[in-house]
């Protein structure tokens, strides 16, 4: 048989069945008044929840609006303050009107609440209150100040201006190690008025706008070097990128590294205002040494040991100093270093080079008789070998200071060199082909055109003068023969030497002689003592080299 299909019961019957059954009845009245309860309790501990967020929330548009000591902008901020508060209230207040609607039956009530808001009057609210959220998002109570009639910008409120002012005075004095220091505050102009929120600032950068008007101190990117600070300026990485320009100049394709032999470190903090300055000068400094090069210029009569007394220094390292010169001869004029010159930066560019270079060949020796001992004479000459050398140059400030060679590849031998060495007694006056100083002193007249008001005095002048006291001994430059010893006009008493390869030298105003025409004389022997005969102006040695009958600069042949 087909079952009958069974169709929902409609309310009238769902009431009528309930009648007829008043324990069912009184079993559904009881669980509504469960789920009411159960519904008041959650809906209870909701309210609370929204409470505490409705706080929280208070709380932090509070923070985004500081005081400010403006009245009107106090009325502002309690209106804007207790808006959340009043919309609180009346949410509740339409709540309990609901419950109420709902607990009368009312037709007229129910009615009532189904009425929905009109959407034109939800619309223009919803734009109104819109359009107060974006003007509140992009302007805001702001303090305008000023200083000396110059703009320092705007700040949240005058309690920023202040406590701005109080850090920059502090600041100051540790810096500069001032005891006190107090800003003119009657020069600080403030204004309040409504401004964009972007052109409010923090008050890190009023006080740093502030300390740089005030020019006392400013805030910036500091260079140190080996823990001095040198120079600051106030543009981020514009330090790093001048180092780096620094280093670019000695940088080549062949370097494999390049760095500064000084520390060097960047902080950003306050510091000088004399520090602060233009990219341009950083550089210039930068590339300008700390201290400058110390000379001395030599006077008549000075000695190593005594400009080594006067500048508190050793004689040792004044001769280092100033490589070439001996301690026993300088002259007047002479420019001598006392102390190099000091660079803030030293570059160091390690480049890796490849060249050819010449291998040197050994000598071999084979004794004639007929050459004179010290003698040496070539027979065979020698070849250098060749190699392809890698090496990594080391260069400071662009010059080269060490080479340190990787690799080497031989590519040719060396061929030795053949040389006949002499074992034949050299009489004790052979000339030795060089020449020393004759007399210690100081150069007083050098070789060429010279200015002189002596009478008889030449201006072209073909030797060197050296003073020295009177009676200071003269010796021979090298050995050889005197030609000639006596007494010759105006260069007095003067001994003229022949030391062979047609080279001569000749000693004038000496004041007695000690050899005469004929003898042979070795190198350093004594010949004579200084004087000032002749035609002279005070106790010095005529000093002239002739090579085959010209007079020639001695300079060139001294050491």
């Amino acid at each position: 048989m087909k079952e009958q299909k069974r169709h929902p019961m409609t309310p009238k019957e769902i009431w009528w069945y309930l009648g007829e059954h008043p324990d069912l009845m009184q079993r559904c009245t009881d669980l509504q008044g469960l789920v009411r309860r159960l519904m008041r309790f959650f809906r209870q501990k909701w309210d609370r929840i929204r409470q505490s967020l409705r706080y929280m929330g208070r709380e932090k548009r509070a923070l985004r609006f500081p005081e400010s000591d403006h009245r009107l902008a106090q009325l502002v901020l309690f209106v804007w303050g207790n808006i959340p508060r009043f919309a609180s209230r009346f949410r509740e207040r339409l709540y309990r009107l609901r419950r109420l609607r709902i607990r009368s039956g009312s037709r007229r009530r129910a009615l009532f609440e189904r009425i929905k808001l009109h959407p034109a009057l939800f619309l223009g609210s919803a734009v109104a209150v819109a359009a107060i959220a974006v003007v509140l998002s992009l302007y805001t109570i702001g303090v305008s100040v000023s200083y000396d009639g110059i703009s320092l910008g705007t700040v949240t409120s005058g309690r920023a201006v202040r406590r701005a002012t109080e850090n920059v005075e502090q600041i100051t004095c540790q810096t500069l190690g001032y005891d006190t220091y107090s800003v003119d505050t009657t020069l600080l102009k403030k204004k309040t008025h409504i401004v964009f929120r972007s052109e409010v600032q923090s008050q890190k950068e009023f006080e740093e706008r502030l300390s740089r008007q005030l020019g006392q101190v400013a805030y910036g990117y500091v260079l140190y070097v080996d823990g001095e600070p040198v120079a600051a300026t106030e543009y981020e990485g514009a330090l790093e990128e001048l180092l780096e320009q620094l280093k670019t100049g000695y940088i080549t394709p062949n370097t494999v590294e390049c760095y500064f032999v000084e520390k060097t470190e960047i902080k950003q903090e306050y510091v000088s205002a004399d520090l602060m300055m233009n990219l341009g000068y950083i550089a210039e400094k930068l590339n300008a040494t700390k201290t400058g090069a110390v000379t001395y210029t030599v006077r008549a009569g000075d000695t190593f040991y005594d400009i080594a007394q006067k500048n508190e220094m050793s004689v040792d390292k004044l001769l280092n100093l100033n490589p070439g010169y001996q301690s026993d001869l300088i002259h007047a004029g002479d420019t001598l270093i006392l102390s190099n010159a000091v660079p803030y930066l030293t570059v160091v560019d390690v480049e890796r080079q490849s060249y050819l270079r010449d291998v040197a060949y050994s000598v071999e020796y084979q004794d004639d008789s007929s050459i004179y001992e010290g003698d040496y004479q070539v027979l065979k000459a020698g070849v250098y070998g060749k190699e392809d050398v890698t090496a990594n140059v080391t260069f400071v400030n662009g010059a080269e200071v060490d080479r340190d060679v990787v690799a080497a590849v031989t590519l040719s031998q060396p061929v030795a060199e053949l040389q006949a060495r002499g074992t034949k007694v050299r009489p004790s006056w052979a000339p030795t082909g060089s020449l020393r100083w004759p007399c210690s002193g100081i150069i007083t007249s050098y070789f060429g055109y010279r200015e002189t008001g002596i009478y008889g005095a030449t201006t072209n002048h073909g030797a060197l003068d050296i003073a020295a006291g009177y009676g200071t001994p003269i010796y021979a430059a090298d050995g050889g023969t005197v030609t000639a010893a006596g007494w010759n006009g105006g260069l007095g008493y003067r001994v003229l030497i022949n030391h062979g390869n047609g080279m001569e030298t000749i000693y004038g105003h000496c004041s007695s002689l000690v050899v005469s025409a004929g003898e042979h004389v070795y190198k350093g022997q004594l010949i004579a003592y200084m004087g000032s005969t002749g035609i002279s102006s005070g106790s010095h040695c005529h000093f002239g080299v002739y090579v085959n009958n010209t007079l020639v600069d001695p300079l060139n042949y001294l050491p």
